[in-house]
């Protein structure tokens, strides 16, 4: 048997009804995995068919993921239907992108909630479960957690303040996730995929290169999914990836780029315009905490489309 095979494993899926989720979902139950399908609509029930007709183990489960109690149904619905959870790919999501100026409460609450607090419910309700086992057994189960983010978060899109917040604010829970629950065997990861979906129509111009699969197809990010949700992954923990095309890239935490220091223990406002205001005199305005570099990691030849 494969160490990347997952037969006898079971996944929950967010967002599964299409897209990158449906990938994600139809990539882990051909490795074996019982995979439950969470979507809003009826979507997750056609996947479901998709799972079965091909010899896999699925079933449905809609609802919001930014309600705080489908987390627990998720959870409730894989042991109950299977016998288990070992697996969550955290991949729901919206976008309601505006500038700043022109943000409504609405826009910023909706994208915050369905994806930061839908990744909440579903870990909060999943590391509970854990626990629980690893206390059980008096000893480390089998869990692995994928989250996803997006180099939304890295970029700080001037339309996107909302969803470049949930998308950070969702690196930090997948390392607290880690940190929380590695004690118990359980991994936790997050990915920053580039993918040609319904959500994504209007973002990415078309691949002519004549590949015969799309460089930015969901299949090439679910690939990588599954790799994180089987036992050959063990070793990765509190990670962060680029995923697309031909490519994953580990993303480094941040470094300390400078250190000011007060001469005599503290500063005064005039010692800090005399060492920052100097540092920063030459500075190109674009060099900010936003790694736009990351952009030089794209080798794809497709281009985003103006906006």
């Amino acid at each position: 048997m494969s160490n990347t095979d997952l037969t006898g494993r079971t996944a929950v899926v967010t967002g599964a009804g299409a897209g990158l989720g449906r990938a994600e979902a139809l990539a882990l139950a051909a490795h074996g995995a019982k995979v439950v399908i969470n979507d809003v609509g009826d979507a997750a029930d056609t996947v479901v068919a998709e799972i079965v007709a091909a010899g896999g183990s699925a079933v449905a489960v809609r609802g919001d993921v930014g309600r705080w109690e489908i987390g627990q149904e998720l959870v409730d619905a894989a042991v109950n239907h299977f016998g288990s959870l070992d697996i969550v790919v955290n991949n729901a999501g919206i976008t309601r992108d505006t500038m700043l100026f022109n943000m409504t409460e609405k826009a910023w609450d909706d994208v915050i909630r369905v994806h930061l607090k839908g990744h909440a419910a579903i870990s909060r309700a999943a590391a509970a479960y854990w626990r629980s086992a690893s206390k059980a057994q008096d000893g480390p189960v089998y869990g692995r957690v994928v989250n996803t983010t997006s180099e939304a978060f890295l970029f700080g899109g001037p339309g996107q303040a909302n969803y470049a917040a949930a998308k950070s604010g969702i690196v930090a829970l997948t390392t607290a996730t880690s940190r929380a629950l590695s004690r118990y065997g359980v991994t936790a990861n997050a990915i920053a995929p580039r993918a040609r979906t319904d959500m994504t129509a209007e973002v990415f111009e078309a691949d002519t290169s004549g590949r015969v699969l799309d460089a930015l197809a969901p299949e090439r990010v679910a690939t990588f999914v599954a790799y994180l949700a089987s036992p050959a992954a063990a070793a990765v923990n509190g990670q962060v990836f680029i995923v697309y095309g031909d490519m994953v890239a580990l993303m480094a935490p941040p470094t300390v780029e400078h250190k000011f220091v007060a001469a005599d223990g503290a500063f005064t406002t005039d010692e800090l315009d005399a060492q920052v205001a100097q540092y920063f005199s030459a500075r190109p305005p674009g060099r900010t905490f936003s790694a736009s570099s990351v952009a030089e990691l794209d080798t794809t030849g497709i281009r985003t489309k103006a906006r």
